[in-house]
């Protein structure tokens, strides 16, 4: 039997293996999306049961809009994923990242707000960095070159 990564590499994809997730990765010219959905489809029968399109707006329209058949079950692809907290859309702008990063600080900051006047000035500043900073800092090197009004 085949560990999952081999199956992946014998369809012509890339795995990225991380605990008990598996993801596949493949690229192709707008035109050759169909040999790209075959190599796909063959290969999520071995190995998979999410499916995102990725391509950037303006070749959005091109990506397959209908689901695939795996074993018998009707995948429909997602419009993103998540992987170490990291969310990617299928138009690759990180917007998803970026609202679930904006609605984690307000929830913290929300939270922190029902502390603030029972804890001392220097214990909330440490607070604040370590629940707030925290999420605005990590996997932010994802969001180089988004445009203006998304980081706005």
């Amino acid at each position: 039997m085949q560990n999952s990564d081999s199956l992946i590499e014998c369809r012509g994809l890339s795995p990225h293996l991380y605990a008990d997730d598996t993801q596949v990765y493949g690229s192709c010219p707008p035109a050759a999306v169909d040999a790209l959905l075959s190599q796909v489809t063959e290969c999520a029968n071995d190995v998979a049961t999410e499916v995102l399109w990725c391509a950037t707006s303006r070749h959005q329209h091109q990506l397959p809009s209908t689901g695939m058949l795996i074993d018998g079950i009707h995948i429909t692809p997602v419009k993103s994923v998540r992987d170490l907290r990291i969310y990617t859309d299928a138009d690759l702008s990180m917007r998803m990242h970026v609202k679930k990063t904006v609605s984690c600080c307000f929830a913290a900051l929300h939270q922190l707000r029902q502390i603030r006047r029972y804890v001392p000035t220097s214990t909330f500043q440490k607070l604040v960095v370590a629940l707030v900073h925290s999420w605005l800092d990590y996997g932010n090197g994802v969001l180089v070159g988004i445009p203006a009004y998304i980081m706005h």
